[in-house]
Order: structure tokens, then sequence, then C-alpha cells
């Protein structure tokens, strides 16, 4: 059985009470391009998908996570997205939120919980992350749990400005 508890972290499902911390995740625009994300997300919205967030991950073909501190304060996500049961592989992407969370192990501590679980509990093959190039901090950190390059995609992403490279890593389970 994989635990969703680390250390100093844990994972859970997330909750109506999550309101406030998601609505602010998905509307911080310097956020935006680790998502794709290019409008604004109402409370309404986000009302809904927590709702619905309960659905199964067979069904829904993706899930969220909530990433706890010991003090049961929410610090950040974790998701599964582009969940493939015909060929056992899934995205994963993770993000904490304020500065003074990062950097302490809990993104790292975070993501080796899920990869456990996706190989574990939901008997995947294979995952991948979509990393921009200048990202190093993530590079590092899907590194430093087993990840590796297997490609770039260049001129990926437009960020208002000029094109960017991205990444794809790639982690079997072996």
């Amino acid at each position: 059985m994989v635990n969703l508890k680390g250390e100093h972290i844990y994972l859970r499902a997330l909750e109506p009470e999550d309101l406030d911390f998601v609505y602010r995740i998905e509307n911080d625009t310097s956020l935006w391009e680790l998502s794709d994300t290019q409008t604004p997300y109402s409370r309404f919205l986000i009302k809904q998908y927590l709702e619905n967030a309960q659905q199964d991950i067979f069904e829904a073909k993706q899930l969220r996570l909530a990433i706890c501190n010991t003090n049961d304060s929410t610090i950040g996500l974790i998701d599964v997205f582009e969940f493939d049961i015909k060929n056992k592989r899934a995205g994963i992407g993770i993000l904490i939120e304020d500065e003074e969370n990062r950097y302490r192990g809990y993104g790292k501590e975070a993501l080796s919980l899920l990869v456990d679980y996706c190989f574990k509990t939901l008997h995947l093959h294979q995952i991948y992350a979509n990393i921009s190039e200048s990202n190093s901090t993530s590079l590092k950190l899907f590194n430093s749990n087993g990840f590796e390059i297997i490609g770039l995609k260049k001129d990926w992403n437009f960020d208002g400005e000029k094109y960017t490279n991205e990444y794809i890593l790639q982690r079997i389970n072996a």
C-alpha cells in the first residue's frame, strides 16, 4: 500500500475549503506560463471544479492533490494529467506556492510520494513532465527523482515576447 504521507508533508484530495488557495494559484499571472493558462478563472468556476474534483482518475483522466505541511497548511499542488490507462502513462506537474516554502525539500518529498503512487497504485509504466528550459529548479527536482531528459521542444511556448524551449522528461517504472 502506498502512503501519501511523508516526513514533512502529505498529499490529500482537494476540499471545498481549498477554494481560496486554488483561486489564488489559478489567477496568479506569473504562474500562467507553467500551466499554459491564458485567462483568469472565476471563483464560481473553481468552486464547480472543486465539487467535481472527487471524480475517479480513470474517469477524469487527471488528479490534483494538495500538498500540505505538518501544520495542515496547504503549500502547493501536485497533478497527474493526461492519464492514459491503455499505454499506462501520465504527466506530472508540481507547484509550491510561496517562496518561503520552496527549497526546503517539500517539492522533492511530494514528487517522490506521487511517483510511488503512480507506479505502485496506478500501475503506470511511465510518467513524464514538460519543463521550460529556463526552469533549472524544476529540472533539478525531477532529475533528482530519476527523470531523464528525453527531448527538447524548440520554440515550444510563447511568453508574450519570445519563443522558449521546453524539455520533456520521462521516468520508466523499472
